[in-house]
């Protein structure tokens, strides 16, 4: 066999055996826009080809809208925002192996000192309504604040899209059971596989064709 084509073997045993592993249909009903997809990061990230901080940030930020928006010169949460972080906090709570960093960002009026604050205040808001809501602040960061250097819209003048907070996953929890097995890709598609179903086992009360021990039927026309 040509060693190229050892990958395409890998990755074809590997699909085979997650579809068929233990008479389940791994993934059954779990739409995640890109048939197949899930299986075939999961082998990446088992042959550690793709970073498992990586691939589950991606998924997260496919998910759930990962930024909210202020009113301007605060770090109130509006109920717009309330909505999209109790999105945000029911994946968290998926994923208990995973730490969680939420950047502050400002818009571009005021001094460069008074919005590294403000995006801080920002940041340490969200943190604090995600910990009312039973998320340990163990696996949650407001260390980072971007403050007026990173405008999504390039405008002296207020802007929306500027004042904002950015959540993403940052790493795995130190010395959690989980990741001390090593079961990154288990955490990535925790749901994917638990949406596995049984395959029903079809049996009739006679032999039919398809059964090696039936009978030949009686000749007739």
């Amino acid at each position: 066999m040509a060693k190229n084509s050892t990958p395409l073997v890998l990755a074809t045993t590997a699909l085979l055996a997650l579809a068929a592993c233990d008479g389940k249909i791994i993934g059954e009903g779990v739409d995640e826009g890109g048939f197949g997809n899930p299986t075939m990061t999961n082998l990446l990230v088992q042959t550690g080809q793709i970073n498992p901080v990586q691939a589950l940030g991606e998924r997260f930020a496919r998910e759930v809208p990962t930024t909210i928006t202020f009113p301007f010169n605060s770090a109130q949460l509006t109920p717009e925002a309330r909505a999209t972080l109790d999105r945000q906090a029911n994946f968290i709570r998926q994923f208990p192996e995973v730490r969680f960093r939420v950047y502050g960002h400002a818009d571009l009026v005021g001094s460069d000192g008074y919005n590294y604050s403000l995006g801080k205040r920002r940041a340490e808001a969200v943190v604090g309504y995600f910990a009312a809501r039973g998320l340990s602040r163990s696996r949650l960061e407001a260390l980072v604040s971007y403050g007026e250097t990173r405008p999504v819209i390039q405008t002296p003048g207020p802007e929306e899209a500027n004042r904002r907070t950015v959540t993403e996953v940052s790493g795995f929890v130190a010395r959690h059971p989980t990741v001390l097995d090593g079961k990154y890709a288990d955490i990535i598609y925790r749901t994917y596989i638990e949406g596995a179903v049984s395959v029903p086992t079809t049996t009739t009360g006679a032999a039919g064709a398809g059964d090696p021990g039936a009978s030949a039927p009686p000749a007739g026309g």
